[in-house]
């Protein structure tokens, strides 16, 4: 993050997962003042840096107190929100629409669309209003509309292209009052991740990434990001994703 002023610090949400915990380290060896690593267990891996702290994204309360406890110290040039759900042991992508469930989609949305959201009500306006900074969330091709060429994962995709509109219209707004603020989405490919796991064997995904080599290229593009490209969708190799 060299296009970054200096001092500095950086939050990185859902820094206990496989790629935020990536992009924790990394960040926390480039030259930032404090790493705040929140989650929702709060562990603390003793990393030089990297302040720990807890938040639970499908509680309002919860992110209105760590943003509360990030508002002292040196500006926040870097947020990234690094939390998602696909699957876990009752919650599977629906192959069909016949498996639509309304609790599902309901948790879906609080997870990959309501609580980034609700981060960025209560950290955008901790961002600098002067120099480059950069509110950044990991969102999922599968969550274009466009792109959307095979269907099925009914809530996944559905959440992940609301997560996309947010992260539009925050942009818009945030134009207005910190300028030189960049606001993104990105898609970091398929990553050897819990997430990944069960469709990773025989399947059709390609290329299966590490979680730090993911973290790499997200961290160059985001450093590579001006005011140019607010608003937008990139994947872990820079180029462009429709919405």
């Amino acid at each position: 993050m060299n296009s970054l002023e200096r001092p500095a610090r950086a939050v990185v949400i859902g820094a206990s997962g496989g790629i935020g915990s990536a992009v924790t380290d990394l960040v926390a060896s480039g030259g930032f003042e404090t790493v705040h690593a929140l989650s929702r267990s709060g562990d603390d891996q003793s990393r030089a840096g990297v302040r720990a702290g807890r938040i639970d994204i499908e509680n309002e309360a919860s992110i209105a107190a760590a943003a509360e406890e990030l508002i002292e110290g040196a500006p926040l040039r870097l947020i990234l929100v690094a939390t998602g759900l696909l699957h876990d042991a009752t919650l599977q992508p629906e192959k069909t629409y016949r498996a639509l469930d309304p609790e599902h989609l309901l948790r879906s949305f609080r997870i990959n669309a309501i609580g980034p959201a609700l981060v960025g009500k209560h950290m955008l306006p901790l961002l600098p209003k002067t120099g480059k900074s950069v509110f950044a969330v990991l969102s999922a091709r599968v969550g274009s509309i466009e792109d959307n060429r095979l269907g099925g994962w009914y809530g996944y995709r559905a959440s992940k292209a609301a997560l996309n509109q947010f992260v539009r219209t925050f942009a818009i707004e945030l134009g207005r009052q910190r300028p030189e603020a960049v606001c993104v989405a990105l898609h970091p490919g398929t990553v050897d991740t819990v997430l990944s796991h069960p469709f990773q064997p025989g399947s059709k995904v390609g290329k299966v990434f590490s979680p730090s080599y993911s973290a790499e290229r997200l961290l160059a593009v985001t450093d590579a990001l001006t005011t140019a490209h607010t608003g937008q969708f990139f994947a872990l190799d820079g180029q462009s994703i429709p919405f």
